[in-house]
């Protein structure tokens, strides 16, 4: 829509128009309506707002809220929260060191989360020359309040849809200024 690129949907953030005509972020993708999508980028999204490309694109009046960039960082931080809370509890995610470097031994870690308030020398001792994708999404407290815990720093996710789909939101996150990648 700003730049008139496109890409897959996992890059994209998608945008619909709620009765009153304020644009919503559709993080999941499913309210109705005619969707509108940006990149995930804070740069484009800025750009889009003051060239006007939402009340263009929808052909109408819009108004958009001054905290848009606030609302779909909560999202995405609140979707990747809830998506390592599914994997936990279907055992597909565990916390600790021991045991995040236990699964890393095995080969059973398809994705690695790390606090993004964590320490990247660790995190690379951690890692090692391992093959696998590393995020760094939330802090501690917010990792930790998913396992019942104060804090946690290293979390070890199976592979598999939700793993990929953890990956997808933190880069997504990422975009919007909060780190995807160690």
């Amino acid at each position: 829509m700003a730049t008139r690129q496109t890409g897959p949907k996992e890059g994209m953030v998608r945008f619909v128009l709620d009765p009153e005509g304020r644009v919503v972020p559709d993080l999941e993708g499913r309210l109705p309506g005619r969707g509108m999508w940006l990149s995930a980028d804070a740069d484009v999204l800025e750009r889009a707002v003051k060239r006007g490309a939402f009340a263009r694109a929808a052909r109408r009046t819009v108004h958009v809220p001054p905290d848009l960039r606030a609302r779909i960082e909560d999202g995405l931080t609140r979707r990747i929260r809830d998506l390592i809370g599914f994997a936990r509890r279907g055992r597909q995610a565990v916390c600790g060191r021991e045991t995040v470097l236990e699964w890393l031994r095995s080969g059973r870690a398809g994705l690695l989360v790390e606090a993004s308030d964590g320490s990247a020398a660790e995190r690379a001792r951690l890692v090692g020359n391992r093959e696998v994708p590393v995020v760094a999404p939330l802090p501690a407290a917010v990792l930790g309040a998913v396992f019942g815990r104060d804090h946690a720093v290293h979390v070890a996710v199976a592979p598999g849809r939700l793993s990929g789909a953890i990956a997808a939101e933190a880069k997504r996150l990422a975009g919007f200024g909060r780190p995807a990648g160690a």
